[in-house]
């Protein structure tokens, strides 16, 4: 075949694509797995880059390479991480349920590149992809490794700065919203009143406890697997090299990345992504709660609730001119259906897990990175081209003197059954708690302290007893 080369593994020969930097056993893999045409994504890529170099350096600390080898292969493992080989990752991501298949694409392609900064051309082996590249490592301790440090990056670098974005916008909106009373809703029917910046309040602290859970989120996936090689023994392994190595990505990345303290927990079982995982499950749905309450305080403009008046980003119609739908909480709200998708692949994933190996870590490690980036962008965007522009209506306000459930705070004066009937009695006539409570014989300044729906919204009794 023209533009090709011979290669050769432990299976014997097979021709690659002549500039290719990967080998025998990469080639294999393409052939093998002609399945969804999806590769691993960029940061993946980057972390295993970045454990490869780790390795290098710590194997030369440990006296176990040769200088010049263990400075080509850093200098080409970096190369990778930087992006400058991506396209020389061709595998499917459901491809070996371990991953080993990428991991030996790794070791191929930094092998071959580190021989050319030695001298040598595509094809020779100067550079070893197992024997000096993968030295001290498995698949088996690698991938593992690969999926929790990428998805500890990528929370770092991605979903903080989006969570805090949202987090800003929320608590800024809450205290300019804070003077607007309103009519609250329980089991969507109307309550006593809230002050429209109290439920932004509520979202705010839903986006401070998100920030929380993922930074333990990220905590969980920063004990690796890193040292265990095959089945969690070490063998073939130095038994400092996991943790010179995790210094070495600690330095690297800014993040406390830590040998696990039971490798044979670690490589078993999926136990840490699944948890980290839940903890973005739970991110997910706090988004879910606050757009839908924008948006359904948002209908209208005419015939809904009207409360909040949402930007307007584009056409919402090719029929119905002058139409403009809340596109940008629908984007949001597709995002968490697909991270809670995502959570069940992950969850089930965990039925990979035979004895010393799990074995369906590919589509676990694309799940939770796809999560991780789906939720950093979505939260962003919803701050910055919904929430930001956010306006509070006049129609909360208006409708608090018409509210039924100001009833409530007559129940301490003049009981609860009593006050249960104005209430009833307000809504088949369409008259106000305030009338019909002047007609029962309450003296207007009484009804003033205790009909000011302000003073509602604020604990203590003199608002009387409260109802779900």
């Amino acid at each position: 075949m023209a533009g090709t080369r011979i290669e050769r593994d432990s299976m014997g020969e097979v021709e690659v694509p002549e500039e290719a930097y990967y080998g025998a056993s990469t080639q294999r893999a393409v052939l093998n797995f002609p399945i969804s045409g999806q590769r691993f994504p960029r940061r993946f890529i980057r972390a295993q880059a970045l454990i490869k170099k780790a390795a290098a350096e710590a194997n030369l600390e440990l006296g176990l390479l040769d200088p010049k080898k263990a400075a080509a292969i850093a200098e080409a493992a970096q190369e990778v991480a930087d992006g400058r080989f991506d396209e020389q990752f061709p595998i499917d991501v459901y491809q070996t349920g371990s991953g080993t298949s990428t991991n030996t694409n790794f070791n191929e392609v930094i092998a071959t590149r580190a021989s050319e900064l030695l001298g040598g051309g595509r094809g020779d082996r100067l550079v070893h992809p197992n024997d000096d590249v993968n030295k001290c490592q498995s698949s088996n301790d690698t991938i593992p490794t690969a999926m929790q440090l990428s998805a500890a990056m990528a929370i770092e670098e991605d979903l903080l700065p989006g969570l805090e974005r949202l987090r800003v916008a929320l608590a800024a909106k809450a205290a300019e919203f804070m003077p607007t009373v309103k009519t609250g809703r329980t089991h969507l029917q109307d309550a006593t009143p809230i002050r429209l910046g109290q439920e932004f309040q509520g979202y705010t602290g839903q986006m401070e406890e998100s920030i929380r859970r993922a930074r333990q989120a990220q905590s969980e996936l920063l004990s690796v697997p890193l040292g265990g090689t095959a089945v969690g023994t070490g063998i073939n392994a130095h038994p400092e090299h996991a943790r010179r190595a995790c210094a070495i990505l600690t330095r690297a990345t800014g993040l406390e990345v830590r040998e696990t303290s039971n490798h044979f927990h670690a490589q078993a079982a999926l136990d840490s992504v699944i948890a980290s995982h839940g903890g973005l499950r739970t991110i997910a749905l706090s988004l879910w709660k606050i757009a839908s309450d924008i948006r359904l305080m948002g209908t209208g403009p005419r015939a809904g609730i009207g409360e909040l008046e949402l930007p307007e980003t584009q056409p919402g119609s090719s029929i119905m001119p002058g139409k403009v739908n809340p596109v940008i909480v629908e984007s949001l709200t597709m995002v968490v259906a697909r991270v809670v998708g995502n959570d069940s692949t992950i969850g089930f994933s965990q039925t990979g897990s035979f004895l010393e190996l799990n074995v369906m870590m590919p589509v676990a490690a694309v799940a939770l990175l796809e999560s991780i980036t789906l939720l950093a962008r979505s939260a962003d965007n919803f701050a910055t081209r919904c929430v930001e522009g956010l306006k509070a209506t006049s129609r909360g306000p208006e409708l608090v003197e018409k509210g039924l459930m100001l009833a409530t705070a007559l129940a301490p004066v003049i009981g609860y059954d009593e006050a249960a009937k104005i209430a009833k009695q307000a809504l088949k006539s369409g008259r106000t708690i305030r009338e019909l409570a002047r007609e029962k014989g309450l003296a207007e300044a009484d009804l003033d302290k205790l009909l000011d729906p302000a003073k509602m919204t604020e604990p203590g009794l003199g608002g009387g007893t409260a109802g779900g």
